[in-house]
């Protein structure tokens, strides 16, 4: 069964611990959170200070995007910051297994993501024996609300066969442009971490909408 991690990106920024408590309202168990350096991805977001302070206020699972150049100096950060999961870009760093290695070390969960255009084929035997998940960006990361590039969906599939095939213990994320008319077609491909941000946060009932959206996926 698939699980929601609504992204507080597209929540309101200055009110981020009270997205965050809306959420935990909609039994929401684990948030996303984007973090944006101005180098890979063209925005600025925020960084651990912001992580830490949320993990002072919330028992939920904490999953940081770090969509940053040079991981490697900024992952320590993150750990000691009081995340849950950590995911690093294949494409931001010439040794992904290091790094991955590092936050399983720490007790974390270690996620590697893969932008649209990158394919499976990059991910090397050494990565697939060591990430607990990997994160597929259906969008072209930086922006929110952007619309889910439909082509993520066979994408989704053959690295579910991949997975299957490996006998590895592996779960797959998807993030970008998902709402309640394509969550059900992310889900039966093989997704079993959904992260939805826009569809959530623009919606007039935040609660309500990550209610309905997380009965979708997990009924």
């Amino acid at each position: 069964m698939a699980i929601l991690a609504p992204s507080i990106l597209s929540s309101d920024m200055s009110k981020m611990s009270e997205a965050v408590h809306l959420m935990e309202k909609a039994g929401i168990s684990i948030i996303h959170l984007d973090i944006m350096d101005g180098r890979f991805v063209p925005p600025i977001t925020f960084g651990a200070p912001v992580v830490k302070g949320l993990r002072k206020n919330t028992s939920l699972l904490l999953d940081t995007h770090l969509m940053v150049v040079e991981p490697e100096d900024q992952v320590e950060q993150f750990i000691d910051a009081g995340a849950d999961y950590i995911t690093i870009h294949i494409e931001t760093t010439n040794h992904p297994n290091r790094i991955l290695t590092r936050i399983k070390e720490s007790g974390l969960k270690a996620g590697i993501a893969l932008n649209p255009a990158t394919p499976l084929n990059t991910l090397t035997e050494p990565i697939l024996d060591t990430v607990d998940f990997i994160l597929i960006m259906s969008v072209n990361p930086g922006y929110g609300g952007q619309s889910y590039i439909p082509s993520s969906t066979k994408k989704i599939e053959n690295l579910k066969e991949i997975i299957t095939e490996g006998n590895y213990q592996i779960d797959i994320a998807v993030d970008g442009g998902i709402d309640r008319n394509n969550i059900e077609e992310v889900s039966k491909a093989g997704a079993t971490i959904i992260v939805v941000g826009s569809a959530i946060f623009a919606s007039p009932d935040p609660v309500k909408e990550a209610m309905y959206i997380r009965s979708l996926i997990e009924n």
